[in-house]
């Protein structure tokens, strides 16, 4: 059976969230659009997180997924930055129910794994195998190419679900 989507994938962060998208048919993924939704750097977290919620919701609106995987926190040395980028997660995965969107999480090391085989990749490899898996001629920034490997984090799992 052919499944036919287009998931949006977003690395979440309070100052930079990636975002990538791709369609998947049948065991088949291509790319549509990557990026990254920059918040103004002197704001306060307050001003930046409406910044990605709207950035999202934009996002969302022109690409038209049909799912949303989300990256899921990491355990972070620094409460601080753990707090913030819980915040943007959070606003992430709000502007995508907002717009009707089923949410996946995902663990960044079962990203990781999904793309590279390797649940300790660094961020360049992760950014290679995603060059690689997507034909892309050029590189895409480190956060959106973590938000292009969440989506096919995802596409990979509904191939499992659907053979289990």
């Amino acid at each position: 059976m052919a499944v036919n989507s287009r998931i949006i994938g977003i690395d979440p962060g309070s100052r930079t969230t990636g975002y990538g998208i791709i369609d998947k048919n049948g065991s088949r993924i291509g790319f549509v659009a990557c990026g990254v939704i920059r918040t103004t750097s002197n704001c306060k977290l307050n001003c930046r997180l409406l910044e990605i919620f709207e950035g999202l919701a934009q996002v969302i609106e022109l690409h038209r997924p049909d799912v949303a995987a989300v990256e899921d926190m990491f355990l972070a040395h620094n409460p601080r930055s753990a707090l913030k980028l819980g915040h943007a997660r959070g606003v992430a995965v709000l502007a995508a129910m907002k717009s009707g969107l089923q949410v996946h999480d995902y663990q960044p090391r079962v990203v990781k794994q999904a793309v590279a085989g390797y649940g300790q990749a660094e961020k360049e490899q992760v950014q290679r195998m995603v060059c690689a898996l997507l034909e892309l001629s050029s590189s895409p920034s480190s956060d959106a190419a973590d938000a292009l490997a969440v989506a096919i984090c995802h596409a990979n799992q509904m191939v499992i679900k659907i053979v289990e």
